[in-house]
């Protein structure tokens, strides 16, 4: 969930953050724009069995077989939305920092499920998924975090972590917290505000990309609630304000939605997400950028 303003469900009032990052066994530290970092998060926990009884589909993702070319010696980073312990520090959570356009909070607690399965610890599945299946590829992954049981950092340090660690391409994983009846996934693209003037382009054809492939990869729809065919721009939010690298917000789902909650707290379908924003970031990479 990623505060967006006007939103039926108030978004707003959730609390997220998540910027502590892991390249390759290294942590980087610290926030450009002078704000605290919170504590530090406990040892990472494991990537949970499937939480639903949801059959997984026979088909599955497999990713293009160039992957190891398009991603070998390549910086990919990962932003995994908000933090588990993010509701224990609202002291923190609520400061209020400049995304490069105007106010907004430090982060959020994020959504949930009706029956209580938070983001944050979607986020961090996805990611973890995500980061072993590059990693596997070659590639060096950067987190802005490396467990869900801490605070923060904010959203503006989140940006920061990943502009510094000189990442290729990157891509922010939420879950929409959007009115019940809404359903389907939608791709958050930036606009134009001075940092990420010259990224704006290449956001939008990796935008096209992730897109494709969670229509191919997985069995989410495109939202029918936000956006247009899927995809939405955005200029409220620090993590696309401030990139300096392509990047995007994909939100993979609406944890409102009874549908699309039995999704996403299934750990195979969690599984094929990784899979698909894996392939998109091949399709990326291997087009030249």
């Amino acid at each position: 969930m990623t505060g967006q303003r006007g939103h039926p469900t108030g978004r707003r009032g959730f609390v997220a953050g998540l910027l502590i990052v892991t390249g390759i066994g290294a942590t980087l530290a610290g926030c450009s724009t002078g704000h605290a970092l919170g504590p530090a998060p406990r040892t990472a926990s494991p990537v949970p069995a499937a939480t639903t009884g949801a059959r997984q589909p026979a088909s599955q993702p497999t990713g293009p077989g160039s992957a190891a070319t398009a991603l070998a010696g390549r910086t990919i980073g990962i932003d995994p939305g908000h933090n588990g312990g993010n509701a224990a520090d609202p002291s923190f959570i609520n400061r209020i920092i400049w995304n490069g356009r105007e106010n907004e909070t430090c982060d959020t607690t994020g959504t949930q499920t009706d029956g209580g399965y938070t983001e944050a610890s979607f986020n961090w599945n996805v990611a973890r998924y995500l980061q072993a299946d590059l990693r596997r590829a070659g590639a060096r992954v950067v987190m802005t975090r490396h467990s869900n049981n801490g605070v923060g950092p904010c959203v503006t340090s989140r940006a920061h972590i990943l502009n510094r660690a000189g990442a290729s391409v990157a891509l922010d994983i939420h879950a929409d917290g959007g009115p019940a009846w809404g359903h389907g996934f939608t791709v958050l693209e930036p606009v134009a505000d001075g940092p990420n003037d010259g990224v704006i382009t290449a956001s939008q054809r990796l935008g096209n990309d992730v897109r494709s492939a969670l229509l191919k990869y997985t069995n989410m729809p495109v939202s029918n609630y936000d956006g247009q065919d899927g995809l939405v721009s955005r200029n409220d939010l620090a993590g696309l304000n401030l990139a300096t690298e392509p990047k995007v917000l994909v939100e993979c789902g609406n944890m409102r939605n009874a549908t699309d909650a039995r999704l996403l707290t299934a750990s195979w379908f969690q599984r094929r997400l990784a899979r698909a924003l894996e392939a998109a970031v091949v399709t990326f990479l291997g087009a030249g950028h």
